[in-house]
């Protein structure tokens, strides 16, 4: 997770002469762009849509219009968590369109699996099949520029969220460029939904790219989603519509020369088909096999066929609108999804269990855990620990709720980036043994009977700053199998449990972390870390007043 868009703005910078030479250009874009208050491209002409209508008219559309009317008007679901399984039904969804795919993402990366999504999105359109991508703007990196060469395609069009005047990827210039713009840069579209013939979709955490995917020994990201089909597709879609239709999406084309697209739209098919015109193959590198893994056509046949079977459960769509902060202030009428999440969460009875890989809350909503734990209601929180983080500045922000959650009577887990087993996971052993584990996943269980899952940190920048989506799905089945999933993952084998332990001689009480490494209890009174370097950092990044910003 880079710095820009996710906490505390825009950190690194870049060096060298041709960025030095485009610095004036930059300068004068971004003082026009903050005097206007919209993206670069706002007056480009684009045309409105919206999603498929009559969806029942397609082989998903219709298998899943019926099942639902079997199934009392609700819709079908099934939590993936193994990562790889996220990537294949990607692939096996796209490969299944007929009429329509829609795709939105905070990050789709140029890697091997986002390069392998954007082929498949591509053969879709060859097909016949309209295809919307919405990307945004804050987190790209060199390589990212791939999926909107799609956009030269007749059959899709790709829109950029609230873009960069600067296209390029030399740090100094976009930092630049967030400097004299940050009001309007730092607002960042944080949503994740592919929606396949408005009938069937994928929703949750997860980014598009090989860590999200864990597949990369480098970087895994543990995370879910959520297969969700029938009537809850034509809500999700119709999120999707206001997101692409704002004055913050803006045409692809906007930003591209007439000669610039073709180009790499050829480049983008001749990598597709390869020196042999066969699909590309899985990198030596990684552990997993996921070309052959997406060519069996699980889980996503076991899902349709019933042999995975879905879990039939009313749900809510929550979701942010595209123009976020003005709805914050009473400026524009829409929806933050924070309140019917938090309304969730202040009625829970018993239980409130939290997966969150950044923990900055609000003071609202630190009230809500002071007022649950007052009434007696177990509060369960499982977040990165500083050696699983990706994200330092977030947790020098959790550091400062430590303590009083725990004297609350809160129950505080820190996953470990070396786990002692993978039960829960969602990834193999082999895979957890290299030791770069992190939490992703945004997961809340009430009182075991309803579930949130979708894009949501329970920190700050998700509240105020980012726009997102999920579910709220009233569903026991779900809930006990995610509190299960819980379970698993806080064992001492796995995570940190956070301990407050008395101080001698009158002194103040000191944090423990407790563990069990090679079958025996292990006590830090140090917080682990990586390095003595990665804990000072956090110590000192703890002293800066961030907390609105992650």
């Amino acid at each position: 997770m880079s710095s820009l868009g996710t906490s505390g703005g825009f950190l690194r910078f870049a060096h060298g002469a041709a960025a030095t030479r485009l610095v004036p250009v930059v300068l004068a874009t971004t003082i026009l762009g903050a005097c206007a208050g919209l993206p670069p491209g706002a007056d480009y002409p684009k045309t409105q849509s919206v999603a498929l209508v009559h969806p029942e008219e397609t082989r998903l559309g219709g298998q899943f219009a019926g099942a639902a009317r079997e199934h009392h008007g609700n819709s079908g679901f099934r939590i993936i968590t193994v990562g790889v399984d996220g990537f294949a039904t990607r692939m096996q969804m796209i490969d299944a369109a007929e009429r329509t795919l829609d795709l939105q993402y905070f990050i789709f990366r140029g890697d091997e699996t986002g390069r392998l999504l954007t082929d498949a999105l591509s053969r879709a359109a060859d097909r016949g099949v309209r295809v919307r991508v919405l990307i945004d703007d804050g987190n790209t990196i060199p390589g990212d520029e791939q999926i909107v060469a799609l956009d030269a395609h007749r059959g899709v069009e790709v829109r950029i969220f609230n873009p960069f005047a600067y296209r390029g990827h030399a740090i100094l210039l976009r930092a630049l460029e967030f400097l004299f713009n940050a009001r309007r840069l730092d607002y960042r579209m944080h949503n994740k939904l592919l929606v396949v013939d408005n009938a069937v979709a994928i929703i949750g955490g997860r980014n598009v790219g090989n860590q999200y995917f864990q597949m990369d020994p480098e970087s895994q990201f543990a995370d879910d989603d959520v297969f969700a089909g029938g009537p809850i597709a034509g809500q999700l879609s119709v999120t999707f519509d206001a997101y692409w239709n704002s004055e913050f999406s803006i045409p692809a084309r906007a930003f591209a020369s007439k000669n610039q697209a073709p180009a790499a739209f050829v480049a983008l098919r001749a990598r597709a088909r390869g020196p042999s015109g066969q699909r590309g193959q899985a990198s030596k590198s990684n552990v997993i096999d996921y070309v052959a893994r997406s060519a069996t056509g699980e889980p996503y046949a076991g899902m349709l066929s019933g042999r995975l079977p879905l879990v039939w459960a009313h749900a809510q769509v929550v979701c942010d609108s595209p123009d976020k902060k003005r709805v914050e202030s009473g400026v524009r009428g829409g929806r933050l999804m924070i309140r019917p999440v938090a309304a969730i969460a202040n009625a829970a009875q018993s239980e409130l269990l939290m997966v969150t890989p950044y923990f900055v809350p609000a003071d609202d909503e630190l009230r809500i855990l002071t007022d649950l734990r007052q009434r007696d209601v177990h509060v369960g929180i499982l977040t990165n620990s500083l050696e699983s983080s990706p994200d330092l500045m977030a947790h020098a922000g959790y550091t400062h709720y430590r303590v009083p959650l725990l004297k609350d009577g809160a129950n505080l887990y820190e996953a470990r980036s070396l786990l002692g087993n993978a039960r829960g996971s969602g990834q193999t052993l082999k895979l957890s043994r290299y030791g770069n584990y992190a939490l992703h996943a945004k997961l809340f269980v009430f009182d075991r009977q309803k579930i949130f899952i979708g894009s949501m940190n329970f920190d700050q920048r998700s509240k105020r700053i980012n726009t997102e989506v999920g579910l709220i799905i009233d569903s026991g089945e779900l809930a006990q199998q995610t509190a299960a999933r819980f379970a698993a993952m806080v064992q001492p084998e796995n995570s940190y449990v956070l301990a407050l332990r008395p101080g001698s001689a009158g002194r103040t009480p000191h944090l423990a972390w407790d563990t069990r490494e090679d079958g025996k209890p292990v006590e830090y009174v140090q917080e682990p870390a990586r390095s003595v370097w990665q804990r000072l950092k956090v110590r000192l990044l703890s002293l800066l007043p961030l907390g609105r910003e992650l």
